[in-house]
């Protein structure tokens, strides 16, 4: 009996130290004070005092521990350690940690993340919103561009390149705008909501490119150059990175150069012969100025000692002779300006990498480390933006709509829907705001932006296809009335496109997450690879018992949560987000320690375990979500209208994590630790579930009745109630149906009738001649049912005139030939 109660009192009092993440030194002094009670009841004696004195001499002496311990394991760690490719080490180093990497210590300070600034425009930049971004918008024929030019207009061409959209990120000093990434990411919400050619061909100047990389790398004879031409329009820039035969695997690129001399404008220099050939390239048919990515070699070391330089990047204009321009690719009937681009033994002069000469080779992580900005700010906004329009539009519809003398919006089916796009707009709109807050911050978050870019376009896919089912033939028949067909049709673009999807959840958010964001690993490895011996073990061993205990925390921590739920867990509030702050803590431990048991049995084999890999990153991914999700509530004055939002957001991430987590444990490639950690983490079962019905109906219903709490949906997006503006009209419609409902409730009071809102203009002379209503009444039942009309009608035509703009096209194809050869 007494050494059981002996033996409780030690998992106590070790449990307790673990879950507080108490020092070694702490470890040894508790024992400490254990063996001298121990001693006082007779229950310790001589011998156990000599192995405990040993233990802790060797764990707290420092040149003891390294010479018997940590020594040892270094060299086993350094066998053990995966191999990489210089390419995977650059991707590593590249960009910063952020926010992300609490996620992963099993203990987030929600504080912290609390205390980021949130993110505003400056006068400048929202009036830049409110002036030229709204009148674009109004300007802008999505119709006309997608089905009858297949381009936006020269008009619109020239107001881009007027008022400098193709310059938002480039310094005021060359003439650009110079604008913040939070301010780059609602230009961009609002420009997809109205049209994805728009949208896109802003995006890509302000995106991973030729400006980008000026601005961070180039010489200042290039920026001087190229920085002011490109803040005006005069040079339209691309970027050609992907081949046909390296698309995700971008470091396998065939396209080449080899350092040589040669005449370049009749004098002899020193250059470089460059053959490529690269296709998907946005805006490449009409670019003037070519970022090239390639590979580059010195074979007579004109350069210095090395032959293989590596990867490098140039600026190449477009109409130097050799440089081909294909013929445009016609991206699921999103006819942004794409195409290849090739060039066969191109001559150009060593000044034409960007930096210079000493640049060469550095191309890898310059790609790298610009696209950890870019890519938290592109795709992402273009998806939130395409979603809150879909959101919009889609409660609008669903009030409007009758169908079994009711709106649509009130079916169980239709809510659920509608409940799927209402809480992700909430939800991409957080991420947005929060992920590009951290840019402005100075951050390059390498692993956030693989995150938003994977997740945010998948639901926008996901959230597209619901607002079809929602409008059903409204949103099938083509036509210039038709909001959603070319967002659903253009989905899988973005989802393709920087880093495909598959590609970016399987091995690039948890393959650098796991590294960048433990707050051992990286250290370790660091350690390991130390050219100074000495410095390497001593590193080694600080990082190699610092790991050790925050395993030891994590696997406490885990099994307290576990069996005991987390009800002691520190909250920042005590409101109804209390319990979702808990539930993360829970996760964050969770992943953190079946992230050490992963890599520490599955070693290298775990880059190639991609489904292992794949849902330990949406463990992480979807505690990222809930965190802005969460972040957003509290900035935005954590308004209780608002909660229904937040409340669908957060659940449905933090069921999502648990399923991954059951996933892993169900799959693990060691069964038995699989099985052992699920019974660990959640012995009665997942304890979580999809948001309920009760908490659909109150997302629907906030979609389909104006309000403050629907204004923030739609927040920043195009709802100009102008005429030719669909989504207007859908606002002026669904305001003037709420208003008519009233009225027809008072129609059918006098009438004992229940009237359809259908037919509105017979039933106002009807009710306008019994004097049931007034003649203003008369008036707004007449409007809006013409109206309501307009809103549930589609688009139909006469074949010949699809016959004609067909012929139209050709014609113009023909002529543009024709112009080229010329």
């Amino acid at each position: 009996m007494e050494f059981l109660i002996g033996l409780l009192v030690f998992i106590a009092v070790t449990s307790y130290l673990a879950y507080a993440r108490a020092s070694l030194g702490l470890f040894t002094a508790a024992y400490t004070v254990l063996m001298i009670v121990g001693t006082a009841f007779s229950k310790v004696g001589f011998f156990s005092w000599l192995v405990f004195i040993a233990i802790a001499a060797v764990l707290n002496v420092t040149s003891l521990r390294r010479q018997l311990i940590s020594n040892k394991l270094l060299e086993m760690f350094k066998k053990v350690m995966p191999e990489m490719s210089s390419t995977e080490k650059e991707a590593l180093n590249a960009g910063t940690t952020w926010y992300e990497a609490e996620l992963f210590k099993g203990e987030p300070n929600w504080d912290k993340l609390h205390t980021f600034p949130q993110p505003r425009l400056s006068q400048e930049e929202q009036a830049f919103l409110d002036g030229p971004v709204e009148e674009v918008c109004r300007m802008v024929d999505d119709w006309e561009v997608t089905h009858e030019l297949a381009d936006l207009p020269p008009h619109i061409w020239q107001y881009l390149k007027d008022h400098k959209f193709f310059a938002m990120i480039i310094k005021k000093q060359y003439g650009g705008l110079e604008f913040s990434a939070y301010a780059q990411s609602r230009v961009l919400q609002k420009l997809s909501g109205v049209s994805i050619v728009l949208a896109s061909t802003v995006g890509v100047p302000n995106s991973l490119g030729p400006g980008e990389l000026l601005q961070h790398y180039g010489t200042k004879e290039q920026q001087d150059y190229y920085l002011p031409r490109l803040a005006t329009g005069e040079e339209i820039p691309c970027f050609a990175l992907t081949s046909p035969e390296a698309g995700s695997d971008a470091g396998a690129i065939p396209d080449y150069g080899i350092v040589c001399k040669g005449t370049f404008n009749g004098e002899e220099v020193l250059g470089m012969r460059l053959t490529w050939n690269k296709r998907y390239i946005t805006l490449a048919p009409v670019a003037t100025i070519l970022g090239l990515a390639f590979k580059l070699r010195d074979p007579d070391n004109l350069l210095g000692d090395e032959e293989d330089l590596g990867i490098t990047c140039a600026l190449i204009p477009t109409d130097i002779d050799g440089v081909i321009t294909g013929r445009r690719h016609f991206p699921l009937n999103i006819p942004f300006q794409n195409g290849p681009t090739q060039g066969n033994d191109v001559f150009v002069p060593l000044d034409f990498i960007i930096g210079g000469a000493k640049m060469a080779g550095q191309g890898w992580r310059m790609l790298v480390e610009c696209l950890s900005v870019g890519r938290a700010i592109t795709l992402p906004s273009n998806a939130a933006g395409g979603v809150k329009q879909a959101a919009m539009a889609s409660g609008a519809y669903s009030h409007i709509r009758r169908q079994f003398k009711l709106p649509i919006g009130k079916m169980e089916g239709i809510e659920e829907a509608l409940a799927r796009i209402g809480g992700n707009a909430y939800l991409m709109d957080a991420v947005t705001t929060m992920s590009t807050g951290a840019v402005d911050l100075g951050e390059k978050p390498s692993v956030i932006s693989a995150i938003c870019k994977y997740h945010l376009t998948e639901k926008m896919r996901d959230c597209i296809s619901d607002a079809m089912d929602i409008h059903g033939g409204k949103g099938v028949c083509m036509g210039p009335s038709n909001y959603l067909a070319r967002g659903y049709q253009g989905a899988p673009i973005a989802i393709t496109v920087e880093g495909a999807n598959i590609l970016t959840r399987n091995m690039i958010i948890y393959g650098q997450g796991a590294i960048r964001c433990h707050p051992y690993v990286l250290a370790e490895m660091e350690a390991a690879n130390n050219r100074d011996m000495v410095q390497g073990q001593q590193d080694f061993d600080q990082a190699l018992f610092g790991h050790i205990g925050f395993t030891l925390s994590n696997l406490v921590r885990s099994k307290l949560f576990g069996f005991f739920g987390t009800r002691f867990v520190k909250a920042p509030f005590k409101d109804e987000t209390r319990h979702y702050y808990r539930q993360m803590t829970k996760f964050s431990a969770n992943l953190a320690l079946l992230s050490d048991l992963s890599m520490a049995l599955l070693g290298g084999d775990l880059k190639r375990r991609e489904r292992i890999s794949a849902r330990l990153g949406d463990v992480l991914s979807y505690l990222y979500l809930a965190s802005a999700t969460l972040k957003r509530f509290h900035d935005e004055g954590r308004q209780v209208e608002d909660k229904p939002l937040m409340m669908w957001a957060v659940e449905d991430s933090l069921y999502k994590c648990e399923q991954a987590l059951k996933d892993i444990c169900e799959n693990f490639p060691v069964p038995f630790v699989g099985k052992a950690f699920k019974l660990m983490v959640m012995p009665f079962g997942p304890s979580l579930t999809k948001p309920s019905d009760k908490l659909d109906h109150k997302v629907a219903r906030i979609l389909q009745v104006p309000s403050e709490t629907r204004n923030r949906i739609g927040q920043g997006q195009y709802l100009d109630k102008t005429d030719g503006n669909v989504f207007g009209q859908l606002e002026v419609t669904l305001e003037n149906i709420i208003q008519v409902e009233a009225i027809v409730d008072k129609i059918n009071a006098a009438t004992s009738q229940r009237h359809r809102i259908i037919n509105l203009d017979q039933l106002a002379q009807m009710a306008l001649e019994k004097g049931i209503i007034s003649e203003q009444e008369s008036e707004l039942m007449i409007l809006t049912e013409a109206q309501r009309k307009a809103v549930i009608n589609v688009d139909d035509f006469d074949p010949f005139e699809l016959v004609a703009n067909k012929e139209k096209h050709l014609a113009n194809n023909s002529a543009d030939k024709d112009e080229q050869a010329a």
